[in-house]
């Protein structure tokens, strides 16, 4: 990034900011489902769940809930995108001296911001319903990295679906098969159970290896291949959703 693009990303992203903050039900409601589903899995189905680990259901389940609420978010990301879209701001932008692009990573840096405070709310949550971690700084400075790229590579996917949307509800929709990709996966039962087909695709697909280092990290335990994993989808995601995000803003602009 230049400079002029850096000062133009800053601004545009104060602007988006302000539009969270001055609606802050949109932080509360991307938690609320996540939060949701933690208290339903925990004291309903916990006890007929056997993860084969120590430390309680909700330690085992909390890296697949983290993962489910950046989901939820993004999906906020690509519905006002859409709205900036059609309001004509895009227009307006580019008759200015700003770096076209600021656009987009004022919209993506706010995504950054609001999803992390969701993810505080929801590991609030789970620590009052009895979360325990001995792990060290280091470890979770490793935890915030991980979900730092997750969220990075999933708000660009949102930006193409809010630039490609034709409707509201297209704009958002894009994410329910994004929330639907943890429940195949090690997110909420270990893949050692699941019938062979199933098994071979939640083995094979990028939210298991993110899962499984959230947790090893947390639990101090080693990542082995799965943290090489969990960067190499979460790094090659967002490279290709980036590249594919500001090409198909360039054919928006032409």
């Amino acid at each position: 990034m230049n400079n002029h693009l850096v000062t133009d990303t800053v601004t545009l992203t104060g602007r988006s900011l302000r539009h969270v903050l001055r609606s802050p039900d949109t932080i509360v409601t991307t938690a609320v489902t996540p939060v949701v589903m933690l208290l339903l899995f925990v004291y309903v189905f916990g006890s007929a769940i056997e993860t084969g680990q120590d430390g309680g259901y909700v330690n085992y389940l909390l890296p697949g809930i983290l993962l489910i609420t950046v989901a939820s978010g993004v999906a906020y990301t690509s519905y006002r995108l859409f709205l900036d879209q059609q309001s004509g701001i895009f227009e307006r932008f580019q008759s200015m001296p700003i770096a076209r692009s600021a656009t987009l990573w004022g919209h993506v840096l706010t995504s950054l911001v609001a999803n992390l405070l969701s993810l505080v709310l929801v590991v609030l949550v789970a620590l009052a319903m009895g979360f325990r971690s001995g792990a060290g700084v280091l470890a979770w400075l490793g935890v915030a990295g991980v979900l730092v790229l997750f969220t990075l590579a999933l708000t660009w996917l949102a930006v193409i679906a809010g630039l490609a949307a034709r409707s509201a509800d297209g704009a958002g929709g894009f994410a329910y098969p994004l929330l639907f990709l943890p429940f195949l996966s090690s997110a909420f039962v270990p893949t050692a159970g699941m019938p062979g087909p199933v098994r071979a695709f939640a083995e094979h697909q990028p939210v298991t290896p993110v899962v499984d280092t959230l947790r090893n990290l947390y639990a101090e335990q080693p990542l082995g291949h799965d943290g090489w994993l969990a960067a190499a989808w979460c790094i090659g995601l967002l490279t290709a959703s980036y590249g594919l995000a500001m090409t198909v803003y360039r054919r928006k602009l032409a």
